[in-house]
């Protein structure tokens, strides 16, 4: 395998739970070096069992040390450690990060190449500046849950924490822009992203119905908003999924459904006109695809170039043939839990694709070593842990 593109950097990983950890597996598995420092007492929990399914999937390629960044020593560690990296990536509240002094103004004379990544609730500053951030709470805010579930079935949460993810690969994106301009001005920034805008930009054509044409988006169920005929359609064994926008991909469906009438309805035959009669029309199109099989249709309705799918539960996501060739499930050899599935990432590189180098290390797992390429003696490493500095 080539050398991994983004090898030559070093990230220091201070966040927990999701978003924060999610933005540091986008830069791990692209190859930069991290240190995730957590607390010598653990995280209380927030980032569920250690071994379990969601801590493994978002801390795989990363190097574990402890640190009391309470303490002068451990802030000390910590300051050496910024001297020599690339990047940062923190998601404390906002007024955290000053009372430990491992803000970006406190560090930034130490390092001025330092790329400080921030991930918070609702922003470093303004009104909710100090309020604690969760997912559910940026999907309300944000406005997803008003237009998630059926119609009149009051607010739906999706089920991802798409607010967390997003936050956390925006921020990743941001970090690498910040990496790019630093190769030309010398100089690193601070890079910001948080739950609530992350959540309000992932709305996209939804916000811009608003902002644009002052309407305001409700609940559609499994009906797409504005392409119509999109949505869901229950066959003799099952439901599928039919998307078929515009005129001529309405025609060819009525056609590979043997249903020509339909296509030349004088209520169906604009887009307007669907939009308008969409209950009647779904429910006529329904009555033909209960006739067969989920498969028999999928087959007909895509050689008609209409795009055309399934509905799977998980397991079935995985043993479908193109989701194994796409080889998104990645295995990983872990010392006590054996080989093991990561989900790995959706873009791929011809020259330098991702890895699954190692499996999420054990709390505190390389203390030690990087003490060691601190410069730190055996002799100081063990006051450290007497005192509980590490």
């Amino acid at each position: 395998m080539s050398k991994l593109p983004l090898s030559r950097f070093k990230v220091i990983d201070l966040t927990r739970v999701r978003a924060g950890p999610t933005c540091v597996r986008q830069l791990a598995d692209w190859g930069a070096e991290v240190i995730k420092v957590e607390a010598v007492e653990g995280d209380g929990g927030l980032g569920g069992s250690r071994h379990g399914p969601d801590f493994q999937n978002l801390h795989r390629n990363k190097r574990s040390m402890t640190l009391d960044l309470k303490q002068p020593d451990g802030l000390e560690i910590l300051k050496r450690l910024v001297k020599d990296a690339d990047v940062l990536v923190e998601n404390y509240r906002p007024d955290v990060k000053y009372r430990l002094k491992v803000d970006y103004e406190s560090l930034k004379p130490l390092n001025p190449r330092l790329v400080y990544g921030s991930i918070s609730g609702f922003g470093q500053d303004g009104p909710y500046r100090d309020r604690p951030g969760f997912d559910q709470i940026a999907q309300g805010m944000g406005g997803l849950m008003s237009i998630t579930g059926l119609p009149g079935q009051g607010p739906v949460r999706v089920g991802i924490p798409v607010a967390d993810l997003t936050a956390g690969i925006f921020c990743a994106m941001g970090i690498l822009v910040a990496l790019l301009e630093r190769e030309v001005s010398g100089e690193g920034q601070w890079v910001e992203s948080s739950l609530l805008s992350s959540q309000i930009a992932m709305l996209d054509f939804q916000a811009a119905r608003w902002l644009i044409g002052k309407e305001v988006p409700g609940q559609a169920g499994n009906n797409h908003p504005t392409s119509i005929p999109t949505g869901v359609f229950k066959t003799a064994d099952g439901h599928i999924n039919i998307a078929a926008a515009g005129d001529d991909m309405y025609r060819r469906l009525c056609k590979a459904l043997g249903a020509e009438s339909l296509a030349d309805h004088p209520d169906y035959v604009t887009d307007k006109l669907r939009s308008r009669h969409r209950d009647p029309l779904n429910a006529a199109l329904e009555e033909i695809t209960r006739t067969r099989s989920s498969a028999d249709w999928i087959a007909l309705i895509n050689t008609a170039g209409v795009p055309c799918g399934p509905i799977y539960k998980m397991d079935e996501v995985f043993a479908d043939p193109q989701v194994k060739h796409l080889g998104i499930a990645q295995k990983v050899a872990h010392p006590v839990l054996g080989p093991i599935d990561m989900v790995g990432q959706a873009v791929t590189l011809s020259r330098t694709p991702s890895a699954m180098r190692m499996p999420t290390p054990e709390r505190g797992e390389h203390t030690e070593a990087v003490l060691r390429e601190l410069g730190y003696d055996d002799e100081t490493i063990a006051g450290f842990r007497a005192r509980r500095v590490i």
